[in-house]
Formats: structure tokens, sequence, C-alpha cells
């Protein structure tokens, strides 16, 4: 494998010249740069990143943990992260938690062995990960969730004021009785959409009948079986709003496997909105999350987290950027059926 000095001696340059211009580093003739560019060409040669990251003390390279890469919400804030970090010179090791608390630890360390300069992490419980990596002083930003006692820095929607203005819509259409199918209550994203919901109730002065409350975790499969459990009450709901996309195809599987039309005999709004919300029949009123900007705007909150470890400064910047998400209506939605009991 050729080095840097065989390049130099090719184009006839000094080492420190050819690192210039391999790094981008510095000011070099036009002529020289030409010539140090045409001789790594002919050499085929690549810089050796581990032994750089060994001088340097960084890899140049993030790691990001999601709990799901099946979700499309988690796999469009990828492509946010991907294309900051390219932008800024970074690369990405990915891994996927599957929801498990001890699997996520474990990539944990994987991420922390391989020297990564920091860890981008949507977490499956509420502090063990923020305990782990706080105790080994590593930068670290979370995105999506955070747990009711974080501390850290994080970026996430504004997912209580979606929720009540999702809630609102269905209101506003002439809903009374609404249920809601929840995610996990143990960290914020699922915790702050239920209290949108039951803030835009109690304004209304509507109840949250418990049997319009419905559990989820998230899942495909609780979407279904939440589900079920509505529309098989002796009063069921005249409209639902489902907190995340996975459990809102179960809930649609649940209507057709009824034969339940929507939004004839139940309005159904759903958070999370990707293509196949609009392809859907009927197409689906859904809360849009602003993934790609969540994971931009992560990746420059953690360079900046990764900078302060190497050389501290004030600063004011706000450790948890919370974003606005949009509500999208289609045809899901309308006002309740008239001759329902």
């Amino acid at each position: 494998m050729h080095t840097l000095r065989d390049v130099a001696r090719l184009a006839g340059v000094s080492v420190a010249t050819a690192s210039k211009v391999l790094n981008k580093k510095g000011s070099v003739r036009p002529k020289l740069v030409q010539r140090v560019l045409r001789a790594s060409e002919d050499l085929d040669y690549h810089p050796d990143h581990v032994a750089r990251s060994l001088k340097t003390r960084q890899t140049n390279t993030i790691g990001i943990v999601i709990p799901d890469v099946t979700n499309p919400f988690f796999t469009a804030v990828i492509r946010g992260v991907e294309s900051e970090a390219r932008l800024q010179g970074y690369s990405l090791i990915f891994c996927d938690s599957n929801e498990d608390p001890s699997l996520e630890r474990t990539n944990l360390e994987m991420l922390f062995s391989r020297r990564v300069d920091g860890v981008l992490l949507a977490p499956t419980e509420p502090n063990a990960a923020q305990d782990h990596l706080s105790r080994r002083r590593f930068p670290l930003v979370f995105f999506d969730r955070i747990s009711p006692s974080f501390s850290g820095f994080a970026v996430v929607t504004d997912n209580l004021g979606a929720a009540y203005d999702a809630t609102r819509h269905l209101i506003g259409l002439g809903h009374e009785r609404i249920a809601i199918i929840t995610g996990q209550l143990n960290l914020s994203n699922g915790l702050d959409r239920l209290e949108g919901f039951r803030k835009a109730l109690q304004q209304a002065g509507l109840p949250l009948r418990e049997e319009y409350l419905q559990r989820g975790d998230f899942q495909l499969e609780s979407g279904h079986s939440c589900a079920l459990k509505l529309l098989q009450l002796t009063v069921p709901p005249t409209a639902i709003f489902c907190c995340n996309n996975q459990m809102t195809l179960g809930l649609m599987r649940a209507l057709s496997e009824f034969g339940v039309a929507c939004p004839g005999r139940v309005s159904v709004l759903g958070f999370d909105d990707f293509d196949w919300a609009a392809n859907f029949s009927p197409r689906l009123t859904t809360v849009a999350q602003p993934t790609l900007e969540m994971g931009k705007q992560a990746v420059q909150m953690l360079l900046r987290n990764i900078k302060s470890f190497k050389e501290p400064v004030n600063s004011d910047e706000k450790k948890v950027l919370v974003l606005r998400a949009e509500l999208r209506v289609r045809d899901s939605t309308a006002a309740p059926y008239s001759g329902q009991a």
C-alpha cells in the first residue's frame, strides 16, 4: 500500500506540501496541487484513517442508534443525519436496538470501542443510556424521545402541540367520542402526545373515557389489537387518534377486517407522514414530523457538543431543540356519521 511519502516523491514535492493538498489545508500553488492529485490518482493512494485518528484522537465518525429500522420515521431521520454528516466531513455507523434496552447498551459499547466521536440516540428506556454514557463523559445527543428527567442535549418534535392541534381538528369536525391509541408512556413522545390529546379534550369540555384510552407500544400489532377493542365497544368512538405510523397501519387493518368505513363510520388521524399516507384509500390525515430537519439539527448539535468536549466554550445554546410539526388534512377525517347510535 502506497504512503503519503510515495505520493510526495512521485509529485516531486515535500511530504508537507502533499499533505496540505490532500487534506485541503493551507495554500499551495495550483501547479503543485495538480501534480500531487495526479500522483495520488496514479498510485491509487488512500489516507490511513486509523493512523490519522490515533494521531488526532478523532475518527471523524459518529454513531446513531435507532429503536426500529422498519419504521419509516427513523429511516427518514437517518437520511437527514447522513446528509449533514457527509457535508461536515463525517462518516456514520448505524445500529438498530430493536426496542431492546440490552441490545441498545451492546450497540453503545460497540460504538464506544470503535472510538466514534459522538453518538445520536433514540432511547428505548428512560435513563439507562444517558447514565451509561454521561459517566464516560462522552458526547451524546438524543433525538425523537427523551426521559422525563432528561438533562442533556436533544432534538425533538413539539409532540404536545402537534397532538393538541390534531385533536382540535377532530373536535372542529364535530366529534365528541374521540379515542386515542397511545405509544409507550415512559418516554417523552408517547407521554406528550397523550397530554396534548387530554388538553384539547379538556378545553372543549369533552371527557376522556377510560375505554377510549388504549395503550399501544408504537408497534403495528399493538395498533391492531387496540383498534379491535375500540371497534367492539357498545358505544364505539367516531374518531381515533393514533400516535404513530406503525400503529396506524394496524388500525387500518382492523377497520378493513370489521368492514368499518373510514371516514364514513370512523375518522382516523395518524401521527407521522410518509408516501404511503397519501396513497391509502382514503388518503390519511396525519401529523407530519420534520424528519430530515431533525436529523440535520441533531448532527449539528452533536458536532458542537464534540467540539465543546475538546475545547470548552461559553454557549447560550438551548440543550433541547423543539421542532414544529405540521397537520396534513386529507380524506380520512370528516364530520361524524349522523346516523350512528
